[in-house]
């Protein structure tokens, strides 16, 4: 598809457990891969950690005990990366993406959207996937002392102004009605801005 840089940028974040890589690919799935990607900000973080521990990458990107186990020292890592960098991470991110659409499924702290903001100002959205704590442990959340109280998972709970809020606890019908919104304006903005010679467009 013939477009100069992505025509919108939809930044989520949200708590663990809260669904947000569920609400993306679902996202994506709807619209299509040659539309939207999904970008996730954890994955060269992973894979930098990865490379300097001597890690098992693979096992990093999942979501079992090998991760959590290292969790904690993960994030200390990539503190320190981006007190150097705020924008290392998130240059890496988009460094394949070619799509209209991005999705980023885990911006996490204020310096996140800030990069973002600054480099691309007119495309890009913010919004919050939230979930009750209940659902959050039924999909196996477990409160984790200096994770689930630290900056990785509180940094962008004030101080933002989101421009959609969904709320997700496992109803899909709920769920599909709050996206219908969202879906109405990536349609805009890709009907908007793409090469309309290229005959593309979201699928329906």
């Amino acid at each position: 598809m013939a477009v100069a840089g992505p025509v919108l940028i939809l930044l989520f974040s949200g708590k663990r457990k809260s669904g947000k890589d569920y609400v993306t690919d679902l996202i994506r799935e709807k619209l299509g891969a040659d539309v939207c990607c999904v970008l996730r900000l954890s994955a060269p973080l992973k894979e930098q950690y990865a490379q300097e521990r001597g890690l098992d990458f693979t096992e990093l990107l999942g979501a079992g005990r090998y991760k959590e186990q290292y969790r904690a020292d993960m994030i200390q890592w990539g503190e320190r990366k981006r007190e150097q960098d705020p924008g290392f991470f998130c240059r890496l991110a988009i460094r394949d993406a070619t799509q209209p659409v991005w999705i980023v499924s885990d911006a996490r702290r204020a310096s996140d959207l800030q990069w973002f903001w600054k480099e691309f100002p007119h495309q890009c959205h913010c919004v919050r996937v939230e979930a009750s704590e209940q659902s959050r442990v039924n999909r196996g959340w477990e409160f984790t002392a200096g994770i689930d109280d630290g900056e990785s998972e509180c940094g962008l709970d004030h101080g933002v102004q989101f421009d959609w809020m969904i709320h997700n606890d496992g109803d899909p019908a709920v769920l599909d009605e709050q996206l219908k919104e969202l879906f109405s304006l990536v349609c805009k903005h890709i009907t908007e801005n793409t090469n309309n010679s290229t005959g593309t467009a979201p699928k329906t």
